[in-house]
């Protein structure tokens, strides 16, 4: 066997400018400022003191899930721990709902407007919370409760709905289809990131497995009787990355051989492929999606063997309506703990992924800001991620989201005109939109 040689590292340099770049734009980015009310500075005060007062639970709960961590849909340690701690603050929690396991949901006050706060407790496999979920889910239990303790006050109705599965599994998708969020007028998240974000763009993400049937043939003996599943599989990769530089910079194609044949002497009459589809926007995800489908069939002509392709297993993720009425009062709420929540733009976009979210922020207004760790350096689903999910930055995100989740959560039960204005901006984006049959 020859010596082994080594993979030539990626060079820095790149990475380095946009780094200096971003942090020269974070120093001169003017604050975020709302132009509602929202409530009164004695339930802001209220609000603060419950969370405060209660951190060592909630974070607790964080470093809990931190050391335990499950992958989706299979959180059960983790929804029990959740429910066990809103039990113990005189919730009822069901759990298992709109047909998922390891779902939850508890409720909080009368028949008014109603918003829904959001906690993600899966994991990824190998690295635990390297997307930081422990935070997301504590946070949200913390701002669920705080905003229960002023809910009476305002008239309106919380929930906290625990969603499994975000990592691959559109578990808020399969919760909508059931009906969960239908009486909900907004929903509230938030997500640890490198930097504090008051909207940051995600990109909506559809799966393909593509698979070429041929036919078996010996490669040495009579290979012009085979068709070759492998050569339609490099095809049609081949064709999706000269298709790249045709493509918006926002868009993204990624993928992976799954199935090569099972002998180089025999002509593989099987072979496969999976693709992530990802997209700025839900028309050019659609587009995208047929741009794949060309490609595959052109490839099966090419070759002449059979393909077929398996449309997103799990549920397809929309990108993020973000609604920004709603976002700046977030913001309003972090500048009270110090933190400076910056508007689009100013960390470069394409530092992103996809999430569930998005499915739902085409259903009724959404926010879902960025809580950042104190190192603008840290990538998502790394270990270096987990490692600061679960350190004092991240039990910081965990008090400071939940406060900034249970006001504004209490500024838009109480404040008509910015329920109004929340409403206008997401009908004025175009309204919702059927997710479920968007893609047929």
């Amino acid at each position: 066997m020859t010596q082994p040689t080594q993979p030539v590292q990626p060079d820095g340099s790149y990475l380095r400018a946009v780094s200096a770049t971003t942090e020269r734009a974070v120093a001169e980015a003017e604050p975020i400022r709302s132009d509602f009310a929202g409530a009164d500075e004695a339930l802001r005060a209220e609000v603060e003191r419950w969370v405060d007062g209660h951190a060592e639970d909630l974070v607790a709960l964080s470093r809990d899930l931190h050391a335990h961590p499950e992958e989706a849909f299979a959180e059960h340690r983790s929804a029990a721990q959740a429910a066990e701690l809103l039990r113990h603050h005189g919730h009822d929690v069901e759990v298992g709902v709109g047909g998922l396991d390891t779902a939850l949901r508890a409720e909080s006050g009368g028949n008014g407007p109603h918003v829904a706060v959001l906690a993600e407790y899966d994991a990824l496999p190998g690295i635990g919370h390297g997307c930081g979920h422990n935070i997301i889910c504590s946070a949200a239990v913390g701002g669920f409760l705080a905003a229960a303790t002023a809910v009476s006050a305002t008239g309106g109705r919380v929930s906290l709905f625990g969603t499994p599965a975000e990592e691959g599994g559109g578990g808020k998708e399969h919760l909508a289809r059931a009906g969960l969020f239908d009486d909900v007028d907004a929903v509230v998240m938030l997500h640890p990131f490198s930097h504090d974000i008051a909207a940051h763009p995600f990109l909506g993400r559809r799966q393909v497995e593509v698979i070429f049937h041929g036919v078996a043939a010996h490669a040495a003996a009579q290979p012009f009787m085979g068709r070759n599943a492998l050569d339609a599989v490099v095809a049609t990769y081949q064709g999706v990355a000269a298709m790249r530089q045709h493509m918006p910079s926002t868009d993204r194609v990624h993928g992976i051989i799954t199935d090569g044949g099972k002998r180089p002497n025999v002509v593989p009459d099987r072979a496969a492929a999976l693709f992530y589809v990802r997209s700025a926007e839900p028309g050019s995800l659609r587009d995208l999606a047929a741009r794949i489908e060309a490609i595959a069939h052109g490839a099966a002509s090419m070759t002449g063997c059979g393909v077929g392709l398996r449309w997103d297993n799990n549920p397809a993720y929309l990108p993020i309506r973000h609604n920004d009425v709603l976002a700046a009062r977030w913001a309003e709420h972090q500048a009270r703990r110090g933190r400076t929540s910056l508007p689009r733009g100013v960390v470069p976009e394409y530092l992103t992924g996809s999430t569930d979210l998005g499915n739902l922020s085409y259903r009724l207004p959404a926010i879902h800001p960025m809580i950042g760790l104190g190192d603008p350096n840290l990538s998502l689903h790394t270990e270096e991620f987990a490692a600061a999910a679960g350190s004092p930055a991240g039990d910081r995100a965990v008090l400071d989201g939940a406060i900034g989740l249970a006001l504004t959560t209490a500024d838009y039960l109480v404040d008509v005109d910015l329920r109004q204005a929340v409403r206008a901006e997401f009908q004025a984006a175009g309204g919702a939109l059927d997710v479920a049959t968007y893609f047929d």
